[in-house]
């Protein structure tokens, strides 16, 4: 395997977390655009909300399309939907248009993360898929704590049209940097004549198998949980008076402390440290660091509670990467491969949608965030009777 190949695999890395860019822009834009086009709380809700609803309801069956459609060109599709999409965005003068633009802007970025863990399969050597794989479960936290962090100035520099099209700009300068670097797809494994050819073949063979369910639940349980305690820190840092820019400079850096976890993934998986013992790790950590940051052993030492979110959530970062490998080898064949990922995926966006108003009716419930920690203990354990189960076997 060349260079130029695992230079176009650091490119398909890049390109996901230019995507995650996209999802992370919304929450600083929100107080301003409350206050430019009238958006109503209601509406903000379904602002942040509505990619996650685009990936419950087509996350497999983008899958299904990027695996008829050629990973490459699906990738740099949806990179070109987020650049329009978001210009669009700056245009906006009403919230249902930014709604409706905000699930183009959905369906532009599963294009690109469903595509991604095939392409890297294609463009790198076997023997250091893992390690790449594990930098590619990273995506997602550093795009968005980068948004996040730049968003803020951004828009005091340039109001958040401007944002928009910045962001615009960067997904097509994305999209020409694929276009050069990414070389065309190349198909490998079974016999064309043994492969699934249409997509209801495809769907339905990935969903007859026991693997793609289990790696899809696991990252459910995983998802929801960890969106649900990095996505209310600000409110709870804010109730306990903090400042909102510390609060929100807090809540980055601990969101960025997954990508630690993922990047050590994929480094152990290279090793041959076992995928299940990963996960467990992971959700035993995920599970101790919730009951140190909410139970009442921490409840007078804020600096241990910060420091638990933090090992909540980069120890919590060796499950995505670690899923996102096994996923590429319990996929029931080399054409299912973002079919699988595109379950585990909407699966994913469940979890992130169901988590935090579960984790929320509790806090309202109890009145506090003091059994939050119960919840996502309940996770962890479904979490680690799933991952006894986990099984790959390599394809050709």
């Amino acid at each position: 395997m060349n260079a130029p190949r695992v230079t176009a695999a650091a490119v398909v890395i890049l390109s996901g977390m230019v995507a995650a860019l996209h999802i992370g822009k919304m929450p600083p834009a929100i107080p301003v655009l409350r206050g430019a086009l009238g958006v109503t709380l209601l509406e903000a809700g379904f602002l942040l909300s509505l990619v996650q609803l685009a990936g419950m309801s087509l996350g497999v069956l983008i899958g299904v399309a990027a695996d008829g459609l050629g990973f490459r060109r699906a990738m740099l599709g949806g990179q070109l939907l987020l650049a329009l999409a978001s210009l669009a965005g700056a245009w906006a003068r009403a919230p249902a248009e930014l709604l409706a633009l905000r699930g183009l802007e959905g369906l532009g970025f599963l294009l690109v993360a469903l595509s991604a863990p095939s392409l890297i399969r294609q463009l790198v050597p076997p023997a250091r898929l893992a390690v790449y794989l594990g930098f590619w479960g990273t995506y997602m936290a550093s795009g968005t704590s980068v948004a996040l962090l730049a968003g803020p100035a951004v828009i005091a520099a340039l109001g958040w049209p401007g944002w928009w099209m910045l962001l615009a700009g960067v997904s097509a300068l994305m999209a020409a940097w694929i276009a050069v670097a990414v070389p065309a797809d190349r198909r490998t494994g079974a016999p064309a004549a043994a492969a699934p050819d249409t997509w209801w073949q495809r769907l339905r063979l990935t969903l007859s198998c026991a693997g793609p369910w289990r790696v899809a639940l696991i990252f459910l349980l995983y998802a929801g949980q960890w969106l649900a305690v990095i996505g209310f820190l600000p409110s709870i840092y804010a109730q306990a008076g903090l400042g909102g820019q510390l609060a929100g400079a807090l809540t980055a850096l601990a969101s960025l402390a997954n990508v630690t976890g993922n990047i050590a993934a994929g480094r152990l998986l290279h090793r041959g440290v076992c995928a299940r013992h990963l996960i467990y790790a992971g959700f035993v950590a995920m599970a101790v660091g919730a009951a140190l940051a909410f139970g009442p052993v921490s409840e007078d030492a804020p600096v241990l509670r910060y420091l638990a979110v933090l090992m909540f959530s980069a120890l919590g970062g060796l499950i995505p990467a670690t899923l996102f490998s096994v996923a590429v080898h319990v996929a029931p064949s080399e054409r299912t491969v973002s079919t699988t990922v595109g379950w585990m995926q909407q699966c994913s966006s469940t979890g992130s949608f169901v988590g935090p108003p579960l984790v929320a009716w509790v806090a309202g419930a109890v009145g506090g965030w003091q059994w939050t920690w119960a919840v996502t203990g309940l996770a962890c354990v479904l979490g680690l009777i799933l991952a006894r189960g986990i099984q790959f076997r390599r394809h050709a």
